[in-house]
């Protein structure tokens, strides 16, 4: 046989968590070459030798914890993998493709929304939110904002009754309002609002047990809010006039922050809680920023080449997000003070981000291009899908409803993608 018809071979072993999938742990001895698609034929043999197969299951590979998007040969040799040793491959059920599911208009511009169990939120552009249930019906309008409303955030009940649902929204009105849906009733009430920005509010987030808020705004400022134990501005000067709120002219106490953090240069972009007690945020400065709130005061600071205009934590993986004007998404690893990964695909800058709260390897991203994706943080050379249906640049993405992903944008729509949750690995 000549030398150039010697096809080159490696000999690989392959393993799953996914029991029910599970094939022998016998060496195979497979072409340099092989590509994932071959690498599922082979699985897909093994698993039907014998029987009559009902359908074709697919699968991605992962060696040494990324997945394979090349040839074999390629991807050991960018790695630095010896070809010489048995290579462990490890394949996972591949991700079913998200399915458009429903589109919700608006009068303007969504400019954030948030889920939460059957419930939909959205801020919009004409300063109003939106409340609706997870089959597209529309809840309820609610007015009491001077300006756009520019962030929106569930609280936690902790055990309070479900069927009120307290949630927050901030606006360039440079307040923040704390609501309360009242199921029985069908009604909204707005409980405070809450003053102390020289500039739009344009994030927040709740921690666990719903009794802080924090707050980054266009002013630069970072602030820090109690929703059980804050005084009110009344309560501080003696029965002022309240606060009249434009929907109903019903009065409203108004609250003043606890503690207010400087340091950003420019304005605040997204604000996360990274556990009891520490808030990460991020800036158009370039720079995110870790503070600890016990003590006021910042803790560590990661720099960026362009502006961040969001991060999302996951619990699950305790991994930072951040979407920047550059195109990139990228993930830190705050604890260590690495950036571990970087994810190109996006055309358009990044505007947001989220993670899924069931698989601690899976987000979601939106982007001015009109494009929200799916990504694996094991393949960052490409997403797993990207999902098509904003006409405009998209402004929000959440993926707190486990199996709905929902986008908002400039077209005035709410894009809602359903999901296939996949069974736990054993």
């Amino acid at each position: 046989m000549a030398t150039e018809d010697v096809v080159p071979h490696v000999q690989a072993k392959f393993f799953t968590r996914q029991e029910q999938y599970s094939i022998p742990d016998n060496p195979y001895s497979i072409p340099a070459s092989i590509t994932a698609k071959e690498l599922n034929n082979i699985i897909y043999s093994v698993l039907n030798e014998g029987k009559t197969a009902n359908s074709f299951i697919e699968f991605d590979f992962l060696i040494h914890g990324e997945f394979l998007r090349t040839s074999l040969e390629t991807h050991l040799e960018e790695k630095n993998v010896s070809s010489e040793a048995v290579i462990e491959i490890e394949y996972v059920e591949r991700q079913a493709a998200p399915r458009p599911e429903t589109s919700l208009a608006h009068d303007d511009w969504v400019s954030c929304v948030r889920g939460s169990n059957s419930l939909i939120l959205c801020g919009c552009y004409d300063n109003t939110l939106k409340l609706w249930s997870r089959d597209g019906k529309c809840l309820t309008t609610i007015s009491g904002h001077l300006a756009p409303v520019k962030c929106v955030e569930w609280i936690p009940s902790n055990g309070g009754s479900t069927a009120d649902r307290m949630f927050i929204s901030g606006s360039q009105d440079q307040t923040l309002l704390v609501w309360c849906w009242k199921e029985s009733q069908k009604a909204v009430d707005c409980l405070y609002a809450c003053k102390g920005h020289a500039g739009s509010v344009d994030c927040a987030a709740v921690n666990t047990d719903g009794a802080r808020i924090v707050t980054g705004s266009w002013d630069k400022m970072v602030k820090l809010w109690s929703l059980v134990d804050g005084l009110t501005v009344e309560e501080e000067e003696g029965e002022r006039t309240k606060k009249k709120l434009k929907s109903s002219g019903k009065s409203v106490s108004t609250r003043v922050p606890l503690v207010t953090l400087s340091g950003h240069k420019e304005a605040v972009s997204s604000v996360t809680w990274l556990d009891g007690s520490t808030i990460c945020t991020s800036s158009w400065d370039h720079t995110l920023r870790v503070w600890d709130m016990t003590r006021s005061e910042q803790t560590q600071i990661v720099e960026g080449s362009k502006a961040f205009f969001s991060i999302a934590y996951s619990p699950l993986s305790k991994l930072i997000l951040s979407a920047s004007a550059d195109k990139h998404v990228r993930l830190h690893d705050l604890r260590t003070k690495e950036m571990k990964s970087t994810y190109t695909s996006h055309t358009g800058l990044v505007s947001s981000v989220d993670w899924s709260k069931v698989n601690e390897h899976l987000f979601i991203s939106g982007s001015h291009d009109m494009l929200m994706k799916l990504w694996d943080t094991r393949s960052p050379k490409a997403p797993l899908y990207n999902l098509i249906g904003q006409d405009d640049k998209i402004l929000a993405v959440d993926w707190s409803i486990p199996e709905l992903m929902l986008s908002g944008g400039a077209d005035n729509q709410l894009k809602i993608f359903n999901y296939e949750l996949r069974k736990k690995m054993k």
